[in-house]
C-alpha cells in the first residue's frame, strides 16, 4: 500500500497536479494569513462576508448555548431541532417554492436528491461543465447519462430529440452560476426546453444565491423568478455558514425526506450552524446594497483588465498549463494577494487558471490594485 501511494504521488508531482493542505486563517473580512504572511484574499467563496457578520455570529453563539454544539442524531431520529423549520421556510420563500429540505452539505444534497428521484430506467442530461457532485449524484442514480456542450441549448435539444422517448423520466442538470467559469446558465431557455420534452430541470445555485438575481439566485431573470422545479444550493458560500438545500414542491420534498440516503443516514447540522444560516438569509433578503457588491467588484476587475463583463462574482484568468497557473499564483502571493491555481482534474486539461472571486468586503481600491497586480502576473508567466 505504501508503494502504491508513493507511485501515485510521484506521478501527480511530475504533472504538477499534487495538492497539499495549507493552513490558512481568515482573520478578517477579505484578509487571510498563511504562515506569517497576511494576504488580501481573492480566493474565498464567502461572497458577502456573512461568516464574519456580528449578527450571524451572535445567532450562532446563542443557539449553541441554548441547544448545544452538536445535533446528536440524524434528522429522522432526534436531530431535527426547532431551528430547521424556520431555515427551510426562509429558503422556500426566497426561491419561490412550496418547500425546502436542508442537508448536511451541497455535495450530500446532490448525491441524495438525484438518486432519490431517478433510476435505471431514466435519462439524465447534464451540462458538461457541471460540478463533480452533480456527476456523483447522477452516477449513483444508475441512470443513462448524456452530457451536452457547455451552455449549448441546441445541443441539449438534439440529445433530447434523439433519446428522450427511450426513457421513462428525464432530469436536466446544470449549474446556475458555473463555479470555475463564473458564467451563468441560460435558465429560461433550458426551462422552455424541459417543458417541451417533459423533462425535470434541476439547477445547482451554489454560487448564485446571495449574489445574482437581487440575491435570490440564478432562477431570477430580469426581475422575474422562473419556476424551476428543483433548485439546490449551499449554505456555505454567500450564506457564510454550512449545509446544502433543495427547494421544490411539498410532495417532492416529502419523497426526498423518505428516500435520500445522505439525509436519512447523516447526523443533522449543529444548531449554531442552522441559526447562523437563518440569520444570514434574513440579511440577504433585506440588504439589497450588500448583495449587489460582489458583482460590482467583479465587473470593476474585468473592466480594468479588458475582459468580458463578469456575470457573477467569479472571474477566471485562463493560463492553460498548470505550470503557468502556479507561477502566476505565486507571483500574486508575493504581491500580497491570495488567488489559488485551479488545475486538472478540477478543470479540463490545458485550461488551468486563476479563479478570482470578489466579495462585498473588497474595497474599490483593493480591486483596482489587484487588477494591476494580476496584469503584471499574467505578463510575467
Amino acid at each position: 500500500m505504501q508503494q502504491f501511494a508513493h507511485e501515485k504521488l510521484v506521478r501527480l508531482e511530475a504533472q504538477l497536479l499534487q495538492r497539499e493542505l495549507v493552513i490558512t486563517d481568515r482573520i478578517a473580512p477579505g484578509i487571510t494569513r498563511r504562515g506569517a504572511t497576511q494576504l488580501i484574499s481573492f480566493a474565498c467563496n464567502d461572497y458577502l462576508s456573512l461568516s464574519r457578520h456580528p449578527d450571524v455570529i451572535q445567532a450562532s453563539v446563542e443557539a449553541t448555548r441554548r441547544l448545544g454544539v452538536g445535533a446528536g442524531a440524524s434528522r429522522l431520529v432526534t436531530g431535527n431541532h426547532s431551528l430547521y423549520q424556520r431555515l427551510e421556510a426562509q429558503l422556500a420563500k426566497l426561491k419561490g417554492t412550496e418547500d425546502a429540505i436542508v442537508f448536511g452539505s451541497g455535495y450530500l444534497t446532490n448525491i441524495g436528491a438525484i438518486p432519490a428521484l431517478m433510476g435505471r430506467s431514466d435519462l439524465i442530461l447534464m451540462d458538461e461543465a457541471c460540478h463533480s457532485c452533480l456527476y456523483s449524484g447522477a452516477r449513483l442514480a444508475r441512470s443513462r447519462i448524456f452530457t451536452f456542450k457547455h451552455n449549448d441549448v441546441g445541443d441539449a435539444a438534439e440529445l433530447l430529440r434523439l433519446h428522450r422517448t427511450e426513457y421513462r423520466y428525464c432530469l436536466l442538470l446544470t449549474e446556475g452560476v458555473f463555479s470555475m467559469d463564473g458564467d451563468r446558465a441560460p435558465i429560461a431557455a433550458l426551462l422552455k426546453l424541459a417543458n417541451e420534452f417533459d423533462v425535470w430541470l434541476m439547477t445547482d445555485d451554489a454560487h448564485g444565491l446571495g449574489v445574482v438575481g437581487d440575491g435570490r439566485g440564478s432562477n431570477v431573470d430580469a426581475g422575474t423568478a422562473l419556476p424551476v422545479p428543483l433548485q439546490m444550493g449551499t449554505l456555505s458560500k454567500a450564506v457564510g455558514a454550512y449545509g446544502g438545500y433543495l427547494c421544490t414542491s411539498r410532495a417532492v420534498a416529502d419523497l426526498i425526506r423518505n428516500r435520500a440516503r445522505s439525509l436519512i443516514y447523516s447526523t443533522a447540522l449543529p444548531p449554531g450552524t442552522v441559526a447562523a444560516a437563518s440569520k444570514a438569509l434574513e440579511i440577504i433578503a433585506t440588504d439589497k446594497d450588500l448583495v449587489r457588491k460582489p458583482i460590482e467588484r467583479a465587473r470593476l476587475f474585468t473592466d480594468k483588465l479588458g475582459l468580458p463583463t463578469a456575470q457573477s462574482s467569479i472571474v477566471p484568468l485562463l493560463l492553460g498549463s498548470s505550470e503557468r497557473a502556479l507561477k502566476a499564483s505565486e507571483h500574486l502571493q508575493q504581491a500580497g494577494y491570495l488567488v489559488v491555481a485551479i488545475r486538472p482534474p478540477t478543470v479540463p486539461v490545458d485550461t488551468a487558471r486563476l479563479r478570482c472571486t470578489f466579495s462585498a468586503a473588497h474595497e474599490t481600491a483593493d480591486v483596482e490594485a489587484f487588477a494591476r497586480a494580476a496584469a503584471e502576473a499574467l505578463a510575467a508567466v
